[in-house]
């Protein structure tokens, strides 16, 4: 090991061991001391591509896990010894033996599974077991996050093929997480990393072209920040003002999403404003006294304000966002955050860790991996990680003012599941901001929501293609899956009822078809495949409904239609689902769709029908 190694691990062992005594007694320190020499001797004759000894990276994590999160003693130890188990002749038995079972646990999820045979692929199967270990403890993921970081602080000495792996990995998976964990701090420098590391000329034509910007852009945004540190000072508000650029992945992220070069990429920076304050009601009384101070000197763009601090993201970010018109009339984005939102929104998931807030988050975070495992099947099981670890959440609400949180592009019928099964299993409309609207209406964040219920309302086999949530998708599939099944499948053509003449034609796999027996399909099966002709009895059953369409025409006179429609509904007590009319020259012609138990049903109401006055003729028409 050389001397610059040598010094530049003991630095990093220095620091780790000094933050820690601030924290723990000599006996915990200790024993972390134990686990720092247990991992130099099992990594002893170990180096890095970089040339480097191994025990570099083990000592790194394990800074980064104190320094830059924030851990205690037990994840410190675990990232000392993270790579012991897979890379080293011990066992998880030896680790828990001699540091713990909790620091065994951790030191397990973080070690790479190894099999003869994988279920999905080395990479995905190593994915789920990381997000799996959720269900016990949030450490497991953020010490697998630090490892991460360090490698990709770290990627260069690697081939580029091997870079092109770990970046991809980290774009997709990693870097997703982290945003899901609040730590933006995190997930910025890994989505950076990887942009950088897989397109390294685009990532630093990016890196100029957002300096030039920023140099262009500096007497304006100057101004603009001298005049709202003059305002709030001479208010007596103590704040400090701060310009933020947007990374290069952040503008790149927009321009792909958008499809368009870097000068119509909006927001390439924001002005923080950060505030002292004691306590959560200080907080929003200063920030909205921060608000008033400047609207009144600045013109403010409408519809521009998010309050991310009464109704935080879903990883815990909070803030106040605005947009104000500068001096050269151009909308600045301004944030304006106390210095306790800034840490937290840093820290992420590891900012105040009490007992009761991580069991709700954890709560949450199991929620959305429900979701992720409901919805994703092998092959986009990353996309969908992906996509559901950077959309924000949405908040909707009852009348009552009530919160409810959703995935983005949820629906009312996921909000109506999350209220109680039973008002989703019963929902029948829904009001969007007092608006009538359908069920399967796209909410968006702030929206007030209403669901309408009926006793005999029950869930459609359509519902599972608009709803995302776990609770709304478990509960209507197990309400279908206790449905009682047709035995048969019926004819696309010819929709044969019970109580029509029929013929079943049964296939290879022993699927029986029903036809009429005047459908043509039939009649070309029967003379070319006579053999799959099978009996069949197609009975009314209360349990089963279909759709039928029948065509009626006549002579208008007033109240003709009042009447067809109270012979179906009221007469019939049957349910219209769709009617379309026109009149001609005073003939009449209207298309009636509804549902019926059965052929002798319909003809029924057909029959019914007939009888009204001025009506010419009822006619059974195929629904296409």
């Amino acid at each position: 090991m050389t001397d610059m190694y040598r010094k530049k691990i003991q630095a990093d062992v220095d620091v780790i061991f000094s933050l820690l005594a601030q924290r723990v007694d000599e006996k915990q320190l200790a024993l972390t001391r134990e686990a720092y020499r247990f991992a130099e001797f099992a990594h002893r004759d170990q180096k890095r591509k970089s040339g480097e000894p191994y025990i570099s990276h083990p000592v790194a994590v394990a800074r980064i896990i104190i320094e830059e999160m924030g851990l205690g003693v037990n994840p410190v130890m675990a990232a000392f010894l993270h790579d012991t188990i897979e890379d080293c002749p011990y066992s998880i038995d030896e680790i828990r033996e001699r540091f713990g079972d909790d620091v065994a646990f951790l030191v397990g999820v973080v070690t790479k599974l190894k099999k003869e045979k994988y279920k999905h692929s080395k990479q995905v199967d190593n994915f789920r077991q990381i997000l799996s270990s959720v269900e016990y403890d949030v450490r497991a993921i953020l010490l697998k996050l630090a490892d991460r970081l360090h490698n990709m602080r770290t990627l260069s000495s690697m081939p580029s093929a091997k870079r092109m792996k770990i970046a991809s990995e980290t774009e997709y998976f990693y870097a997703p997480l982290a945003n899901r964990l609040g730590l933006y701090d995190v997930k910025s420098e890994l989505e950076n990393l990887s942009l950088r590391y897989r397109c390294p000329a685009e990532y630093q034509k990016l890196e100029k072209l957002l300096a030039d910007l920023q140099e262009s852009e500096k007497p304006t945004v100057d101004a603009f920040i001298a005049k709202a540190q003059e305002i709030l000072d001479a208010n007596g508000v103590e704040v400090r003002i701060e310009l933020r650029m947007r990374s290069p992945y952040s503008v790149w992220r927009k321009m792909q999403t958008k499809g368009c070069d870097f000068y119509h990429v909006d927001g390439k920076h924001y002005v923080r404003i950060i505030y002292k304050a004691e306590g959560t009601k200080e907080e929003k009384e200063v920030c909205m006294q921060i608000y008033s101070l400047l609207t009144e000197y600045f013109k403010e763009m409408p519809y521009s304000v998010v309050n991310y601090i009464n109704t935080p993201k879903d990883n815990g970010y909070r803030s106040f966002h605005m947009k104000l018109l500068n001096m050269r009339g151009k909308w600045e984005e301004v944030h304006i955050s106390s210095e306790r939102m800034v840490r937290n929104n840093r820290l992420g998931c590891t900012a105040e860790r009490t007992d009761e807030n991580v069991m709700e988050w954890l709560q949450n975070f199991k929620e959305v991996l429900k979701d992720i495992a409901f919805h994703s099947d092998d092959n986009d099981y990353l996309e969908y990680v992906k996509s559901t670890f950077y959309n924000d959440n949405i908040i909707a609400f009852t009348p009552n003012g009530d919160s409810v949180k959703l995935p983005k592009n949820a629906t009312a019928l996921d909000f109506a599941f999350d209220i109680h099964s039973e008002v989703g299993l019963h929902a029948v409309y829904a009001r969007v901001n007092g608006k009538l609207c359908s069920v399967k209406t796209v909410l968006h964040r702030g929206d007030c929501v209403e669901i309408g219920v009926d006793k005999d309302a029950k869930p459609e086999a359509d519902w599972l293609g608009h709803v995302l949530t776990y609770k709304a998708k478990s509960n209507i599939s197990r309400f279908l899956s206790n449905r009682p099944k047709l035995e048969y499948q019926r004819c696309q053509c010819c929709h044969p009822l019970p109580g029509d003449e029929v013929a079943g034609f049964k296939d290879a796999d022993g699927n029986i078809t029903l036809h009429k027996s005047n459908c043509p399909v039939a009649i070309k099966l029967a003379s070319q495949q006579g053999d799959s002709i099978v009996d069949v009895c197609f009975e009314e059953s209360e349990d089963f409904l279909f759709p039928v369409r029948i065509c009626i025409r006549g002579v208008d006179r007033f109240h003709l239609l009042t009447d067809v429609v109270a012979c179906i509904t009221e007469q019939q007590n049957l349910s219209i689902s769709k009617l379309v009319t026109e009149t001609k020259d005073r003939i009449v012609e209207t298309i009636v769709d509804f549902q019926v138990h059965s052929a002798k049903e319909l003809q029924h109401a057909i029959d019914s029908i007939e009888h009204i006055n001025n009506v010419d003729e009822v006619a059974r028409v195929d629904i296409e």
